[in-house]
């Protein structure tokens, strides 16, 4: 009997493929049944081959064979992975098996990781597509039912092929032609040299920035505030302080004449619904994640739990098909905290054009609950906060609009005008699912216009108000924030501002590709900057280092720009959709290539190591460099041949007790000491004894959650004595 032989990215993900397929017996790296074998690659199994596979001269690092430009790039089995690879290849080259399904993600990088496989085990069977954005038995039953052709894909794989391809002909040339020249470990590439820009920028403008006093004037009206306005253009604060010594010189005694109160019905609807990036971007604000922590995380609730959708998505909006599975999607997520608010939500569910959108949807839709009915004890403490705020917000789209009366009072002092706002709250809406607050997300850093909103007395046109008191109010410009996680993100999706104003038609590409890399790349590209210590963070906030700030005097200017990454996207697309060949693309970046590193061997710019220290390296004797790692300080070796790496310090998540701030742990064995920045110092063998001691006195949430579990059930015997002693003194 013939088979269908179905080729899944990651283990997790075919063994759910193979339940709901009736594929039970297990084999040596694959599942079966009665119609189809189910097999899994581990991410790519086969990749570019690095340049030594064109030649053994290849194999040192020499200038003088630079550029690398092979006619025809070839692949290779990642060495880690040939196991898994053999298996699949045995498989897919089976007698009884007469087509081959891809099951891999659905989005460029799947399809590469796929095609690569079938052309390395050289298969030339009939090839089905699954194109599924959850792992939910109903998705995968449904995409199923609805195979498309391989064919319909060519494209898609045509435009990966291409960006790979680009990508290791500019990163191995520019990347060798750096290091050749300066004798250090420097690396460049079409997104991470851009990012790299994006920070030093905001450095830049940080450091250029030249503070400013602005002034204003306010007047009391017994608990109502007034805030002057400048008639002619009606901003609230002047850098012109004489003037406003002279309009409060004659304000003296005056009194207020209320002029004018407008009251406006407003709505505000929902935030929208989420993409990876700003799913980044919220978890880092809120929680402080690393967008890489939130991405893992996401990924277990999509692999392991099932509780969401496909998480490397650009879209915030879902198709129309999806809205039929609503109410399932509710009924799955509305338990333990979040019942009362699926319960509010009116029935039938019925989508909007608020998040309901097929032209706005392109891979996969926005990440949102699947119909998985969710456990939440089984999540881990970070799972469950992912988790919260993809519920919250999925819940709040289908909820009615925030409504409240905009209240605006204008009133006059003599000659000058003075204005108060306030708000009254209708109806919440959507604010109801966040129990009155405001959704904490990073969108909601909107600019308001610097007039707080306050509890307005009830008054009338022509009502005179007598002043108690009027007086100058004074403030100060500040810089630009530096950059974090979140707003590097946002950064990277929509660099515009990085790009040259004059150029509006690739500013509009770039807005249209999403900005430079991908919601699957970005948090790749931020932790390879941090580990080639180009990269530092103090605190949340990132720095570039004095190398990142060198490299970017070394690299060709153009590699510096968002301008050229949105060039290759653009020309990506266009492949995509069948309206440029892959070998045209493919050939301009070898000519860029060799541009590249012709600028670089020309080039009279020199790198040198500021951050040498005296210690020597124990492998190769030369002195070693100190950095600062993501998680503390190192010492790696200046001899990129030689890579020993030693650690000084981390960063723990222990507190300083007397600033509150995070300990760095420093030194080795018995000899290790907390520091902090404030000057306290603690040997970790009395930190910890310390915190048994305190631990013997203080009981945990989740051991009074686990004593009140047990009593609950019945049982008589207490987890432990001490516990129970413990936990009866307490007022629960």
């Amino acid at each position: 009997m013939n088979k269908t032989l179905v080729l899944a990215e990651k283990p997790s993900v075919a063994r759910d493929i193979a339940r709901v397929m009736n594929c039970g017996k297990n084999g040596n790296g694959y599942l079966e049944g009665q119609k189809y074998i189910i097999t899994w690659a581990l991410g790519h199994l086969v990749t570019l081959a690095e340049p030594e596979a064109y030649g053994n001269r290849y194999k040192s690092w020499r200038m003088e064979d630079l550029p690398i430009l092979p006619k025809d790039l070839k692949l290779e089995i990642i060495k880690q992975s040939r196991r898994q690879f053999n298996i699949v290849k045995e498989q897919m080259n089976r007698n009884d098996v007469n087509n081959i399904v891809i099951a891999t993600d659905a989005g460029r990088e799947g399809e590469l990781v796929a095609r690569w496989i079938i052309k390395m085990a050289n298969v030339k069977k009939p090839i089905k597509r699954l194109w599924i954005s959850s792992v939910t038995d109903k998705a995968i039953r449904d995409g199923f039912n609805n195979l498309k052709d391989g064919k319909q894909y060519e494209n898609l794989y045509a435009s990966a092929v291409a960006r790979a391809e680009a990508d290791w002909l500019v990163g191995i040339n520019a990347t060798r032609a750096l290091t050749c020249k300066h004798n250090a470990q420097l690396s460049c590439g079409r997104v991470q040299t851009p990012t790299l820009a994006m920070i030093a920028k905001r450095e830049e403008e940080i450091q250029n920035f030249k503070p400013r006093d602005f002034y204003g004037i306010t007047a009391t009206v017994g608990n109502l505030k007034l805030v002057w306005q400048d008639s002619q253009t009606r901003d609230i604060r002047t850098f012109d302080r004489g003037k406003i010594d002279r309009i409060l010189a004659s304000l003296r005694g005056k009194n207020a004449e209320v002029i004018d109160i407008t009251k406006t019905l407003k709505k505000s609807f929902a935030p929208q619904l989420y993409d990876l990036t700003q799913l980044q971007r919220d978890a880092n604000k809120i929680f402080g994640f690393s967008a890489k922590e939130t991405l893992s995380i996401m990924q277990r609730l999509y692999e392991n739990h099932k509780l969401l959708t496909y998480p490397r998505t650009d879209s915030r909006f879902i198709t129309t098909d999806i809205v039929a599975t609503l109410e399932d999607r509710v009924k799955a997520c509305g338990v333990g905290p979040y019942r009362a608010a699926a319960f509010k939500i009116k029935r039938p569910i019925k989508g909007n054009k608020s998040f309901v959108d097929n032209g706005k949807v392109t891979d996969h839709h926005a990440i949102i609950p699947t119909e998985q009915p969710a456990f939440l004890d089984s999540l881990s403490e970070n799972e469950r906060k992912i988790y919260d705020l993809v519920v919250k917000r999925f819940l709040a789209v289908m909820y009615p609009p925030f409504e409240y009366e905009q209240t605006n009072i204008k009133a006059k002092i003599a000659t000058e005008i003075f204005i108060a706002k306030g708000k009254t709250v209708i109806a919440l809406g959507w604010k109801e699912v966040y129990e009155g607050f405001d959704d904490e997300s990073s969108e909601d850093e909107n600019l308001n216009d610097g007039i707080f909103e306050q509890i307005l007395p009830a008054m009338s046109k022509g009502d005179v108000l007598k002043t108690a008191s009027i007086f100058q109010t004074q403030g100060r410009t500040r810089p630009p924030a530096p950059l974090n996680e979140g707003t590097l993100l946002a950064a990277m999706e929509n660099p515009v501002k990085y790009m040259p104003k004059d150029n509006k038609d690739l500013i509009k590409v770039i807005g249209e590709t999403g900005g430079i890399g991908t919601v699957a790349t970005r948090a790749d590209i931020i932790e390879k900057l941090f580990n080639s210590f180009l990269i530092e963070k103090r605190g949340k906030d990132i720095f570039i280092t004095s190398k990142g700030r060198q490299l970017l005097d070394l690299v060709p200017e153009e590699l510096k720009s968002p301008t050229l990454t949105a060039q290759w996207e653009q020309k990506l697309s266009a492949i995509a959709q069948g309206a440029l060949k892959k070998d045209t693309f493919v050939n301009d970046m070898r000519n860029y290539a060799k541009r590249a590193v012709q600028d670089i061997k020309n080039s009279e710019d020199k790198f040198t190591h500021d951050n040498l220290t005296r210690s020597k390296c124990p492998q190769c004797g030369k002195y070693m460099l100190e950095v600062n790692g993501k998680k503390g300080k190192m010492l790696i070796c200046q001899d990129r041949e030689c890579g020993y790496r030693e650690k000084l310090s981390k960063v723990t998540n222990a507190r300083c007790p007397n600033c509150h701030k995070r300990l760095e742990l420093h030194g080795e064995g018995e000899g290790q000491i907390f520091v902090c920045n404030c000057g306290y110092r603690e040997k970790l063998s009395a930190f910890n004894e310390r915190k048994a001691n305190e631990g013997n006195n203080k009981v945990s949430k989740r051991d009074v959650a686990k004593y009140l579990q047990k009593q609950k059930k019945g049982e008589d015997k207490p987890i432990n004595t001490e516990l129970a002693d413990a936990l009866a003194k307490l007022k629960l």
